[in-house]
């Protein structure tokens, strides 16, 4: 399975924030949208991403709420193609220890992957090939 067949079951919707947001801001987003990372834009051009894990970092140095998002997103956002193989993802997003992938489709933002997404994509995928071989053997 590929990206763009996951982003046609999901959509392809995606929330951001600019890099001049608060961290207070960024909190309300994850918090009232119960997810666990947002995408950072500067204009239309992915900057950084800011997950659970940064804010976590960010409070427990003591810092305040008023911070920007720029100050505590990691800018080495690792990114997809919606050709990608979610197998091949899914290894990358394991072994490189994060949750969230922008997807870019000629440079522009068309979506985002979490690791529940490829998992449960896996999972269905197994579910179907179940069925098929049970299907097969009561014939």
């Amino acid at each position: 399975m590929r990206v763009a067949d996951l982003i046609k079951k999901k959509g392809s919707s995606v929330l951001t924030l600019p890099a001049t947001a608060t961290v207070a801001e960024l909190l309300e987003t994850l918090d009232d949208n119960r997810i666990g990372a947002v995408v950072v834009l500067d204009g239309d051009a992915v900057v950084g991403i800011a997950s659970e894990r940064d804010v976590v970092h960010h409070l427990r140095g003591g810092r305040d709420h008023e911070a920007t998002v720029a100050q505590i997103m990691t800018t080495a956002v690792q990114t997809c193609s919606p050709e990608d193989d979610l197998t091949h993802l899914a290894t990358t997003m394991t072994q490189g220890r994060f949750r969230h992938l922008p997807v870019l489709q000629d440079g522009a933002l068309a979506g985002i992957i979490s690791i529940g997404d490829v998992v449960k994509a896996r999972l269905d995928a197994l579910e179907a090939e179940r069925d098929h071989l049970e299907s097969y053997l009561r014939q």
